[in-house]
């Protein structure tokens, strides 16, 4: 789940709503797995551009330091996001969002093949980079991949670049299906999102419609009028049953949200 608007306190996103990122923790309905108690992690923006992380190998429902932190933390930018691992170690530092910088970053998905593409893959990373992956995750690699491709410049053509160059390796590796992601990353500011998989068959992503046309459609949901005018939700589940509230992000697009402006553009890897 990804948050940007006015200031709200993380536990009014986090546990408030009745399908919330904690109840999909252990009650997933359209992810691969129904349980995802591989850990957590959120990620927000307060004083200064580098953003603070919170993360454990903790089931999120069961952490009582998540519910601790989410009552203080005000914030006009969330990330948070509960893992189920595809195969690489339950340790803190493989838990999402990942952070470099002012940059945070989340990955729904996996990379096909990884243990055979990974010595391929973690060449390309910049040497300027290099040292500060912390762990094993084919998550965080895609963070550095982009981050190498040039992320701080143009974010959806990095992206595009790091895929195209994590199926090119793949074909060499005899993969035909190396990606599956929808991915959520932000500078502090602008938030983007994206969803594409290389056999177009991607996990499911929605985001949300604005506040004013949802009250529009729901005046009887008084949680509503506690959202700025400003809020976005992207999400990989809805966060509760409400018509029209909810839109589900096109296979292969990008999404952009910043102050007063959202935008789907269409999103095509870039073969290296």
């Amino acid at each position: 789940m990804a948050y940007s608007g006015e200031p709200i306190l993380a536990e009014d996103l986090l546990f408030r709503p009745k399908h919330s990122l904690i109840d999909q923790s252990l009650h997933s309905r359209l992810g691969a797995t129904t349980t995802n108690g591989d850990g957590f992690g959120i990620g927000w923006y307060g004083i200064g551009t580098r953003p603070a992380v919170f993360k454990s190998i903790e089931p999120a429902w069961n952490d009582r330091n998540l519910r601790e932190v989410a009552g203080q933390v005000r914030t006009p930018l969330l990330f948070a996001h509960v893992r189920a691992s595809t195969g690489t170690e339950v340790q803190r530092s493989n838990c999402h969002p990942f952070r470099h910088g002012r940059w945070l970053w989340m990955h729904n998905g996996a990379l096909r093949g990884f243990h055979e593409t990974k010595r391929d893959l973690m060449t390309a990373v910049d040497p300027a980079l290099f040292a500060d992956i912390e762990g094993s995750s084919d998550s965080e690699l895609l963070f550095y991949l982009a981050l190498t491709f040039g992320l701080h410049d143009d974010p959806i053509a990095a992206v595009a670049r790091a895929v195209g160059f994590v199926e090119d390796v793949g074909r060499a590796h005899d993969l035909t299906a190396a990606v599956q992601m929808t991915v959520a990353t932000t500078d502090g500011a602008t938030m983007w999102f994206f969803r594409y998989s290389s056999e177009r068959q991607t996990r499911s992503l929605f985001y949300s419609t604005d506040i004013a046309t949802v009250r529009a459609l729901h005046p009887e949901v008084e949680d509503l009028y506690e959202l700025g005018e400003e809020a976005r939700f992207v999400v990989s589940e809805p966060l509760r049953d409400l018509p029209g509230a909810w839109n589900e992000v096109p296979e292969s697009s990008a999404g952009i949200v910043y102050p007063r402006h959202d935008e789907i553009v269409a999103f095509q890897p870039v073969t290296p």
